[in-house]
């Protein structure tokens, strides 16, 4: 198992158990709000090479 799978099952995981112990709403808001958080904790140079790597990847 390659490790973005790892933690790709990680993540679907961790989602469920927030669905089981939260109100759908606040799992949902949790699930999409740190990746949010993440990305705009970038410098703008991290954000131009993360999108230029994710394009590369997508064969663009």
């Amino acid at each position: 198992m390659s490790k973005n799978a790892k933690i790709a099952a990680g993540g679907v995981a961790v989602g469920l158990i927030l669905l089981i112990w939260l109100p759908w709403w606040a799992a949902l808001l949790i699930v999409l709000g740190v990746p949010t958080a993440a990305y705009l904790m970038l410098d703008p140079s991290q954000r131009r090479r993360l999108r230029r790597v994710t394009r590369k990847e997508l064969g663009r």
